[in-house]
């Protein structure tokens, strides 16, 4: 018999915590586990392989749409390499629209700080008036 594992021991071994184990198997991304007799959920190393691959994918930032497609994907026999490299050039021109955005905050929050000579109080502070006007 295949090692089993209760939600709670699956959520230490891949630092999902319980709950969000719940809303994958709600999403689908995640298949139906087995119950026992006392109806206490119980996995297999397959739904631990799963679950590493999906919080491996949100780590990187991908989104559960993605993920499920990149699951349906990696199932589906007539499915090709291109298709998954579509689905991560989807997330990639994502992940580069946020980095511009991030890089002009980062531009625009280096302005507002220059602005400041600290001896204002914080109600009179230049960098609250500018983030006040944004």
């Amino acid at each position: 018999m295949s090692a089993t594992f209760r939600i709670g021991e699956l959520a230490k071994r891949t630092g999902v915590k319980v709950v969000t184990i719940r809303y994958y198997e709600q999403a689908g991304l995640l298949p139906e586990c087995e119950r026992s007799t006392s109806n206490y959920r119980v996995y297999a190393p397959e739904h631990l392989e799963r679950l590493r691959f999906v919080r491996r994918c949100r780590d990187l930032g991908f989104s559960l749409e993605q993920i499920r497609d990149m699951l349906l994907l990696s199932n589906a026999e007539s499915s090709t390499c291109a298709d998954v490299c579509n689905v991560a050039a989807d997330h990639l021109r994502d992940v580069e629209s946020k980095i511009a955005d991030l890089k002009l905050l980062a531009s625009e929050l280096r302005r507002i700080r220059s602005s400041c000579d600290g001896k204002r109080s914080s109600r009179e502070c230049r960098i609250i008036a500018a983030l006040a006007r944004s």
